[in-house]
């Protein structure tokens, strides 16, 4: 929300996400930027009637940022580095001037810079030279600091202070394993930040902590993440959420003490997700978009004590009936070790115990992600033509504590595709599904799961759906950006010490063994899986005479984000889906 009051929000009504601003509820709003790429992101000034935005260019993810005039519409270019990934750090408190990370020095590491707002390109001042993955999670109440962290693996972060006038670091997270600090956001005093860690417990905590270093948990989690926290600098008025299942819980109050929260009424939000939290003027109200499997997202902005929210953006279904989308079920289903593994699962209108139901086995990416119950059109779309979807949370994901997180590291990393194929037994004993007709699919790192169950389970599958997707581990270190490859391999293993780890458990050395019709897609401009691995997946997979269909779109990146390639994209899937299923 802007100092006046007004909203800023993305919409993709268009075809792809461009800034639009409102300012009352269920008024028409104002489309703001028209470009051909979609924004990335927006954030209004705290003082002045302007916003920054980013836009990369064809999914590259080398983000520029940008200022809109709020008044004018006028838009100025504010890094002008396309070579370069910006990372936005947030507005200084007087709106005079923004933080963001970038590796403009070194395409493998993120420095911190400070740049005055109506400065541009080279004006940035450099006020500290990272040697890995840095973010800046905004200046101090005070102005003084900035608030850094550095991740080591998805799993183990550290926290820094950064002084911006002296360029003097402070370390607050000394620790040994894996630790993570995220959803950082200043008190209202300056001397403390209040994050979500799993420093003292396996799932995440709301905590305090103070510039001397000490940690205070401030609310538990009950056994669920307490996703992350939002604290309005000025007044101590924050929000938090809790993950219950997938589904989350949004909590609001006011600071009473360092780590004593007075609770303000729980919001009334439809939808089962809420989370992007913005505070108003005063923090007497604050903006919040809210989605669900059979809502599509939304805006609301909720009044702060009383938990009152009203509906201020009305996006549209493109005149399909909500009444016709699909909640999903949770489920639980029992892997090769006894574990019970999560999963959503959705039958489309009209399924009966009949067993004639085919089923997309819809497996996420990451792996550090979870499969939550958020408006998804493509799955819908599954529903409409007459597909079950089921979307198992294997171990690696997020959502259900740090020791489930890390089930699948490295040498564990084949015991998560033995949970897929745990979920296919569970699927076969359901009386809707034919248990002949089983597809997988799955993007990024869900790709490379779709094809190593192909590989391992060959005779499961109806037909595989491989979207932005892992073929070859070692081709994929080599190629990925620079500034990931640390991250990566921290995670599924290192080129120099796993090489013939890595090599055993890629898809590509066993390509000779899967029977199943493929579809491959991918972004030309994948600066993450770059879109290699597609190419020698399916011409593999070919000349072992499997049907194989490849779509490449020459302006997307890792994911297909405009709405014409979604359009030819999923279509195209689905009736490949209706030829061989």
């Amino acid at each position: 929300m802007g100092p006046d009051g007004r909203l800023a929000f993305l919409l993709n009504t268009t075809g792809v996400g461009q800034v639009w601003t409102l300012d009352e509820p269920g008024a028409w709003p104002e489309q703001r930027t028209f470009y051909d790429e979609p924004v990335g992101f927006v954030d209004y000034s705290p003082t002045r009637s302007e916003l920054v935005f980013g836009m990369d260019e064809g999914g590259n993810e080398r983000t520029q940022l940008y200022r809109l005039d709020d008044e004018s519409g006028a838009v100025t270019e504010l890094t002008a580095m396309p070579d370069a990934k910006h990372r936005w750090g947030g507005w200084g408190p007087d709106g005079d001037r923004f933080a963001f990370a970038s590796n403009r020095r070194d395409e493998s590491v993120f420095d911190v810079y400070v740049q005055d707002r109506d400065a541009t390109g080279e004006d940035a001042r450099l006020v500290f030279e990272g040697d890995g993955w840095f973010t800046v999670s905004g200046f101090s109440p005070d102005g003084t600091k900035v608030a850094i962290s550095e991740a080591h693996s998805s799993f183990d972060q550290d926290v820094y202070v950064l002084d911006v006038e002296s360029g003097e670091r402070t370390h607050l997270t000394p620790h040994e394993g894996s630790v993570r600090y995220s959803s950082l956001s200043w008190g209202p005093d300056s001397e403390a930040l209040y994050l979500v860690t799993d420093a003292e417990s396996d799932t995440l905590e709301l905590a305090r902590l103070s510039l001397s270093g000490d940690l205070d948990i401030v609310r538990e989690g009950g056994g669920w993440n307490i996703d992350g926290v939002s604290v309005d600098r000025e007044s101590g008025r924050l929000a938090y959420s809790r993950n219950i299942e997938g589904y989350n819980e949004l909590n609001v109050g006011e600071l009473a003490g360092p780590t004593t929260v007075s609770e303000f009424p729980t919001p009334d939000l439809s939808g089962g997700l809420a989370g992007g939290v913005s505070w108003g003027p005063d923090a007497d109200r604050f903006a919040v978009s809210v989605t669900g499997r059979t809502v599509n997202t939304n805006v609301f902005v909720v009044e702060t004590a009383t938990g009152t929210a009203e509906r201020w953006t009305h996006a549209s279904t493109a005149g399909i009936p909500q009444e016709t989308f699909v909640e999903p079920e949770v489920v639980r289903f029992e892997s090769f070790d006894g574990r019970a593994i999560p999963a959503l699962f959705s039958l489309p209108a009209g399924a009966d115990g009949a067993g004639d139901t085919p089923v997309v086995v819809d497996i996420h990416g990451g792996p550090e992600s979870q499969r939550r119950p958020s408006f998804a059109g493509l799955t819908q779309y599954f529903l409409s033509r007459g597909y079950a979807v089921f979307e198992p949370n294997v171990r690696g994901s997020t959502g259900y504590g740090k020791a489930y997180t890390h089930l699948d590291d490295v040498e564990k990393r084949m015991d998560s595709v033995k949970d897929v194929r745990a979920g296919v037994d569970w699927l076969h004993d359901h009386p809707a599904v034919d248990p002949d007709r089983i597809v997988a699919m799955g993007g990024s790192y869900g790709g490379f799961m779709v094809l190593a169950a192909l590989a391992e389970y060959p005779s499961l599958w109806a037909a595989g759906v491989d979207v932005v997707g892992i073929a070859n581990f070692v081709t994929f270190l080599e190629n990925t950006g620079e500034w990931r490859r640390e991250l990566r391999e921290a995670e599924y293993g290192s080129l120099s010490e796993d090489r013939d780890f890595l090599e055993s458990i890629s898809p590509i050395n066993k390509a000779d063994r899967i029977e199943a019709p493929l579809f491959v897609l991918h972004g030309a401009n994948d600066p993450r899986v770059p879109v290699g691995e597609a190419e020698q997946i399916a011409a593999e997979v070919a000349d072992h005479g499997v049907p194989v269909e490849t779509l490449v779109f020459e302006d997307e990146g890792h994911g297909i984000s405009k709405r014409e390639n979604r359009i030819e994209a999923y279509t195209r899937v689905v009736d490949f889906l209706d030829d061989h299923v």
